[in-house]
């Protein structure tokens, strides 16, 4: 196309925008407007793709970081051939694929979801550390970015991995369009102040009037002719750009444009034009799942009676899957060394990234892989994964496939001290839509949990220990997902143990200690804390009476409420009593950690025989 031409497929993106979200009744149009030209110009000249083959592995990828923007998107769309008019006028209602955020649950020319801002470029430099280090089809990405969102750290955790890793297939383009949604943003029109941030990262900056469509077209062609740099286009542009009753205005932010008929009139009308979007060049893609057999490490009794950390074991196990599978790889959070990721990094380096302490950035590099056909397994204390959970929750909402595992979990990690402690992970991720949740006893477990995880859907989070535990299970027990296992049971039971984890160990114990005095116990070791074995609990509590969770966690959304979700089907709820977490920890041994926060074997019988005897009175 011409200057002119592009001038007009423009407009025509300006008008469509319009168009949507008036026929919505909402929707971020203005936003949409400001960004018109860049994206005009990358359609029709830069960007290599094949709509009827979203997933073809040197195709460009393309990143709404500002997901508020989907008018615009979805006006690309129409251009290039892949919506109707018909479609485009459905945006934001019941049923319609165009959301009001922009998810590949619905279209698959979306990689990932946005609209909780600061996650798009995160999440294309994760994409293109793939096609860096892994892929080598040669695509390149492109990520499309507010000026509001750059006041979001987790933008500069991506700009200082994208320059380290010398990601020079991404680029950002970065619409400054001076207005946030209540107002200026930090350094409105300032060109020169962003770039200096990027520069200072190792970014190759380039500043242009971002409604120059030639000024455009020499910018892109100058980021693809960049070498060992990722670039970043900053473009100055006005917010509702094209009408003169909202460009440049506060107050419009998120809002149709209030005489949208008007407006169209303005921008010239309704337009017709078709975009033939460049063809990616041939390639094919360069991992498979593999066809070697899976050999799990194997732990037996007598051999390990000095017990193994579940983390040990995921770390062996994790190694072995990528040597049965080539599309497994393992990301960390400078603690490979703790949570054993290292063994991985040490048989696999050309699958293992090293992504510093930037949790947010390595659930984004996670995610990115996801996109791209991979099976990752991302790797931190539990704890630290609460700087992520934006980008865990929206993960989710992506329908991402990633594997998170959180190490050094509860108060058993004795003297470190309640800041390395994860005892809020199980609620995090529990309440993560359509998440898997689970929490090995012993490193059999563990092992076979690692290896099942790869097969599972959603967010999956694997919760290992620091310290030893004794192994109990055979290396051949299987352990499904949504499963638990029975360990202590009998006709004479007079309530069940149900624990996960290290207070397995001290259940047992503690029926043991009860069992002495008379009192016979059953013990449920539930290492699928979501989904949760529902029926074994119901039978549970029908034979026994009552039910005492066990948890090293805090009270809330753990172990304790995975349990009370097999009775609100309606059925009668059995007496259930929870020991928990519930003081601050401080610095300890972890057998005194234990005893402290009241869930050591000791502890579990005291509370066993007090249930007992109120049963006895009642």
């Amino acid at each position: 196309m011409n200057t002119g031409e592009l001038q007009e497929l423009a407009q025509q993106l300006r008008v469509d925008s319009v168009r949507a979200a008036a026929a919505a009744g909402s929707g971020h149009p203005t936003s949409s407007m400001s960004a018109a030209d860049l994206m005009a110009v990358l359609l029709a000249h830069h960007f290599r793709y094949d709509f009827d083959r979203p997933a073809h592995p040197a195709a460009d990828r393309f990143v709404l970081s500002k997901g508020h923007a989907s008018p615009l998107l979805y006006a690309m769309y129409k251009a290039a051939g892949a919506l109707d008019d018909d479609a485009l006028l459905t945006f934001r209602k019941l049923g319609s694929r165009l959301e009001g955020h922009p998810t590949p649950r619905r279209l698959p020319w979306v990689e990932t979801a946005t609209g909780s801002l600061g996650q798009g470029l995160p999440v294309g430099a994760g994409i293109a550390l793939a096609g860096k280090r892994l892929d080598r089809t040669g695509y390149r990405v492109w990520v499309l970015c507010g000026d509001s969102e750059l006041a979001e750290g987790s933008v500069w955790e991506a700009a200082e991995q994208a320059a380290y890793e010398h990601l020079d297939n991404l680029t950002a383009i970065v619409d400054v369009n001076r207005l946030g949604q209540r107002g200026p943003t930090r350094h409105g029109h300032d060109l020169d102040a962003y770039a200096r941030r990027f520069q200072a990262f190792g970014w190759h900056t380039v500043e242009i009037d971002g409604h120059d469509v030639d000024a455009i077209d020499r910018a892109y062609g100058e980021a693809l002719s960049t070498s060992g740099q990722p670039t970043v286009i900053l473009a100055r542009t006005l917010k509702g750009k094209g009408v003169e009753a909202v460009q440049d205005r506060e107050g419009l932010h998120g809002k149709p444009l209030p005489e949208a008929d008007e407006a169209i009139a303005e921008l010239g009308g309704r337009r017709d034009l078709r975009v033939h979007v460049q063809e990616p060049p041939a390639a094919r893609m360069l991992h498979s799942v593999g066809t070697a057999q899976l050999e799990l490490p194997r732990w037996d009794k007598e051999s390990h009676r000095e017990g193994v950390a579940t983390r040990d074991a995921y770390g062996q196990a994790l190694t072995a899957l990528g040597t049965a599978r080539e599309d497994v790889v393992a990301l960390d959070g400078e603690v490979s060394d703790s949570t054993r990721a290292e063994f991985f990094a040490k048989e696999h380096p050309d699958r293992f990234f090293e992504c510093y302490i930037a949790e947010q950035q390595m659930v984004a590099n996670a995610v990115g892989f996801a996109a791209r056909g991979w099976v990752p397994y991302a790797s931190t204390f539990a704890a630290f994964l609460t700087r992520a959970y934006d980008f865990v929750r929206m993960a989710s909402v992506s329908g991402a496939g990633i594997n998170l595992v959180g190490s050094h979990a509860g108060v058993a990690i004795g003297q470190d001290g309640p800041s390395q402690m994860g005892l809020e992970d199980l609620a995090m991720m529990r309440a993560v839509h359509d998440s898997t949740v689970l929490y090995p006893c012993d490193a059999n477990q563990a092992a076979h949990l690692v290896a099942a995880m790869a097969g599972c859907d959603g967010i999956r989070y694997l919760r290992t220990s620091r310290g030893k535990s004794p192994v109990i299970y055979g290396p051949d027990e299987e352990f499904p997902v949504g499963g638990s296992k029975v360990l202590r049971s009998s006709d004479q039971d007079r309530m069940t143990l149900v624990a996960a984890g290290v207070t397995v160990h001290e259940a047992l114990a503690a029926a043991d200690a009860l069992k002495g005095e008379g009192i016979a116990v059953r013990v449920i070791d539930l290492y699928s804390v979501k989904p949760a074995d529902l029926p074994t609990l119901r039978k549970a509590a029908e034979d026994t009476g009552c039910l005492l969770t066990v948890e090293d966690h805090h009270e809330e959304g753990g172990i304790g409420d995975a349990v009370l979700t097999a009775f609100l089907d309606g059925r009668p709820v059995p007496r259930l009593a929870r020991l928990a977490v519930r003081s601050m920890p401080g610095s300890a041994s972890p057998e005194e950690q234990l005893h402290a926060a009241g869930i050591d074997a000791e502890s579990i019988a005291a509370a066993g025989r007090l249930l007992v005897e109120e049963a006895v009175v009642r």
